[in-house]
């Protein structure tokens, strides 16, 4: 259960569950998830995204085992094995007022805490690997290699959307790039601002290959790239991103057009 996803006003429907006829809408009975799981487990997670009042809520139900369903008058007991996590620090959100102090101390059992990607980023190379059987089709058409620079990069990045983000952009390349080298001038312009000094020049952003390039084909691309990047950066303003690429407006413009990159207007 992600809760930070629930509204406020289905919460306890949605985790007690409710009678028919409680509110408007209400046509049934409906079992909520505590019950669902009963002699199991539910995993909450985004716990710290929780507001305060309903924290109140799901301690209640943590001390006493019991929940009551909206619009019902019985308790029920749960016996129910709780799970959680978060991409919160809930010690200093119990600080900063934002997690309440008993229910932190009721979850906090046997806490684990998982190293952010930016803390263990020998495990880039295992993670794509992984992604890549995830979405790469059974045949193989679509498959991607990734160039010692491009992976030089991910491993230089921070990540700081963590695991997903990478699972985010190996689904992405293997969309848009399926059956090729994934190079610098693939990867998303935030990948490339995180080159450290010292590995940022041409030579080890583009590396002519033992088997030789097509050089136009080759150009065009990193324009497109950069392009592409500049667009981005300022969220589509062509005056912005003519001004980053130290060209006029109408000058990008052409580009777009021959390149493709012109969204039609409506």
């Amino acid at each position: 259960v992600n809760m930070g996803a629930i509204p406020e006003g289905l919460f306890e429907s949605e985790l007690f569950g409710h009678v028919k006829g409680s509110f408007t809408g209400a046509i049934s009975d409906l079992k909520g998830r505590f019950e669902l799981a009963d002699k199991r487990s539910i995993f909450l997670d985004e716990i710290g995204d929780m507001p305060l009042l309903l924290q109140v809520k799901l301690l209640r139900v943590l001390q006493n085992r019991k929940i009551e369903k909206v619009g019902g008058t019985a308790p029920t007991d749960v016996d129910v094995r709780i799970v959680t996590a978060t991409h919160r620090d809930l010690e200093r959100e119990v600080l900063e007022g934002n997690f309440r102090e008993d229910l932190f101390y009721r979850l906090n059992v046997i806490p684990i805490k998982v190293p952010s990607l930016a803390q263990r980023k020998e495990d880039i190379p295992l993670l794509i690997s992984y992604f890549l059987s995830r979405f790469v089709s059974a045949d193989g058409r679509n498959n991607v290699e990734f160039s010692d620079d491009a992976l030089e990069l991910l491993m230089h990045y921070d990540w700081p959307g963590n695991v997903r983000e990478l699972e985010n952009l190996i689904e992405r390349l293997i969309i848009l790039r399926g059956g090729s080298l994934i190079k610098p001038a693939d990867l998303p312009a935030k990948i490339l601002r995180s080159v450290p000094n010292g590995v940022s020049s041409v030579e080890n952003l583009i590396s002519l290959p033992d088997d030789g390039m097509d050089l136009k084909r080759t150009l065009a691309n990193i324009e497109d790239s950069l392009i592409s990047q500049a667009l981005e950066r300022t969220r589509g303003n062509k005056n912005q991103a003519s001004k980053l690429l130290q060209m006029n407006r109408t000058t990008l413009i052409e580009k777009m057009k021959k390149k493709g990159l012109l969204q039609p207007s409506l």
